[in-house]
């Protein structure tokens, strides 16, 4: 997505800033969408979003069956306001790039995601962004 793309009004940027739920769309391997609510944070400069997750939830397991292909998207909504983001996504443990999740994740919630053993991080690369009544 290119950077003039992801430049977002105000309003939107703090909606996606909100401490909101949102859900979380996955493609299962046999192609029907998989839903679910989720916490995440997106960061419109570089256009990345990020879930993080346990590494056997099914979420996560969808992404990694869809390979390098694997599009997701995630909707947060209040009332008539939305935002969906979409892109391809990966899911990684790497240790620098969980911690930036984990800090995202807090600055956005005021609380730490669930501390697990297997935590790892959905990161979609999005290239595409829908809105309305913002």
């Amino acid at each position: 997505m290119s950077r003039a793309a992801l430049e977002l009004p105000a309003a939107a940027r703090a909606f996606l800033n909100s401490p909101r739920t949102a859900t979380f769309t996955t493609l299962r391997p046999d192609g029907t969408p998989h839903v679910t609510p989720v916490r995440f944070t997106f960061d419109a400069d570089t256009g990345l979003a990020r879930v993080t997750t346990r590494a056997g939830a099914r979420k996560a397991r969808n992404v990694v069956a869809g390979g390098p292909a694997a599009r997701t998207a995630l909707c947060q909504a209040d009332g008539l306001r939305w935002v969906t983001l979409e892109g391809r996504a990966i899911v990684t443990d790497d240790p620098a790039r969980l911690a930036e999740a984990v800090r995202r994740y807090t600055d956005r919630y005021r609380a730490a995601p669930p501390a697990r053993s297997d935590i790892v991080v959905i990161e979609i690369t999005v290239d595409r962004l829908m809105s309305l009544n913002l």
